[in-house]
């Protein structure tokens, strides 16, 4: 399997598509705002302790207060603040913790406020981003992620995923790990590092002990909502988690997008760093890969399926429901329960990249077509288990029930991606009636007469819908050359395929719109 990645914009608003096999299985937007990713390790204040939920609300600098529950503080909790005390108080400038006395665990079924106080600082980490209403969700147990394992500072503890399956491999990794690891500090071997040797595993613990050095020298100077460990921006830590031989490219148009990641896969992989590439082409980036299209197509409310079926997303408080459906599938088989077995095979494996896709958790239910052999039953649930193996979000699936639901549950650490794909008529503003569109053209014609005479710009771009690209460029003699003989300016087109038929964008030489 192939698998690229493709990042259109800058540091401050960017997209991500990740392709496996030239399809789109997941997609992200960074917005210049955007803080507070899973990872960051801030350093909070107390400033409300809820005994009936047994929890406190921790200001970490977001508009609403940071969520922390009891559970969540970890059995560490007690060394973690004693740390911070001696850190701030200078007491303590070293970010070893062999010689660290440790702290009593807490008792797992106590009460918060005989743990923490109003107004007390602490340190958290962001486990969950601001969802909708609610503010970031937190947690006391630190932990820096790497390539091949996390560090997970005051435990002593070694830990491997449940995806090593192989006995040998488990004892030799935890071995291995037991070996180097510095005193203090507990570790989690990831599944990627199965295989890996010592000298790779030493070089990415090395990196998380240095990543906590530098923290800890942030901690002592400090202040209450300080940034004190920060994660990967969200195309490294995708990289970080996914890189792997089946990777073939990865594009970026952002110069300074493009240093970061060939210097990061240098650092993590150096034999992939040629795989890097500036994208430099006129047309934009998604739209030169067909990567727009499949966002548009794969984002509205009926997702269709290869051979006839389709599928209905909706989204409500309380969950998500997935309907199946035939739609004309119903004629190519001869008999029913065939055309529910082959049409909920091919829904599974599309609900599948949906739910990764959206990044859709909580309750899912799925409504299957409706099969009567309980073998069919299991082979659907077995389907679908076995496509959602690459999802790294933790998920719960459930046999289908004597109603043809199946139920699933699925982790969600960050907002759902929900694209709008119904394009509002820039003309009318919904209402339903436009300008007659043989005008369009008249009007391009009029607002380039103005700029290129009024204001007399050069270097100008027109971002436009494909059909009016296709009017302007087509032709021994195009339209565009027509201008140019008549304003002696080149003007550049570019192809844009969220633009509704009738919208245009003229655009000036740094690229800046320019207002008509």
């Amino acid at each position: 399997m192939s698998s690229e990645l493709f990042i259109a914009g800058d540091k401050n608003d960017s997209r991500m598509a990740l392709l496996q096999d030239k399809k789109l299985v997941e997609f992200n937007q960074e917005a210049g705002g955007n803080k507070f990713n899973v990872g960051d390790i801030y350093l909070g204040t107390v400033r409300k302790i809820v005994p009936g939920l047994n929890a406190a609300f921790i200001d970490i600098g977001y508009e609403k207060d940071a969520f922390l529950h009891y559970l969540d503080l970890g059995p560490q909790v007690s060394s973690l603040n004693k740390y911070l005390k001696m850190t701030q108080n200078r007491k303590n400038s070293s970010y070893k913790l062999a010689n660290f006395k440790m702290e009593p665990d807490i008792d797992k079924h106590g009460k918060i406020n005989q743990v923490l106080s109003k107004n007390q600082q602490i340190l958290v980490q962001v486990v969950k981003e601001p969802i909708s209403t609610k503010g970031p969700r937190l947690s006391c147990e630190l932990s820096i992620a790497g390539r091949y394992i996390v560090l997970v500072p005051f435990s002593n503890s070694v830990n491997i995923s449940k995806r090593v399956t192989s006995k040998e491999e488990r004892k030799r990794l935890v071995r291995l790990i037991t070996s180097i690891k510095p005193e203090g500090f507990g570790v989690i071997i990831r599944t990627v590092a199965e295989g890996k040797d010592v000298a790779e595993l030493d070089r990415d613990l090395r990196d998380l002990v240095s990543k906590w050095k530098n923290g800890v020298k942030a901690l002592s100077g400090a202040k209450s909502r300080d940034l004190v460990i920060g994660e990967l921006n969200r195309a490294s830590s995708m990289l970080r988690d996914l890189l792997s031989e089946s990777f073939d490219a990865i594009y970026a148009d952002d110069k300074d997008i493009y240093e970061d990641i060939k210097s990061y896969i240098s650092t993590i992989e150096p034999e992939k760093e040629k795989i890097v590439k500036h994208y430099t082409g006129k047309v934009k980036l998604f739209e030169n890969f067909g990567i727009e299209k499949q966002v548009k197509s794969l984002f509205g409310q009926s997702v269709s399926l290869p051979n006839g079926g389709y599928l209905i997303v909706e989204h409500t408080e309380a969950c998500h429901v997935i309907d199946v459906n035939s739609g004309n599938k119903s004629n190519a088989e001869s008999d029913q329960e065939t055309t529910a077995v082959k049409v909920n095979l091919e829904s599974a494996k599309e609900i599948a990249r949906q739910l990764r896709l959206r990044d859709m958790g909580g309750i899912i239910i799925i409504d299957f077509i409706d099969m009567k052999s309980p073998e069919n039953k299991r082979l659907i649930f077995e389907k679908m288990k076995e496509e959602m193996k690459g999802d790294r979000s933790k998920f719960t699936i459930l046999p289908l029930t004597k109603f043809g639901l199946m139920q699933i549950t699925r982790q969600r650490v960050r907002p759902e991606m929900n694209i709008t794909t119904r394009e509002k008529c820039p003309t009318c503003g919904g209402t339903g009636k436009v300008t007659a569109t043989i005008l369009v053209t008249d009007h391009i014609e009029r607002d380039l007469e103005y700029i290129l005479t009024k204001q007399n710009e050069s270097g100008l771009t027109i971002s436009l819908h494909p059909f009016l690209f296709a009017f302007y460029t087509k032709g021994i003699i195009s339209r565009r050359v027509r201008w140019y003989f008549k304003y002696w300016k080149w003007v550049k087109l570019e192809l844009d395929t969220s633009l509704a038929i009738t919208d245009y964008v003229f655009k000036n030489s740094q690229g800046d719109v320019i207002e008509i």
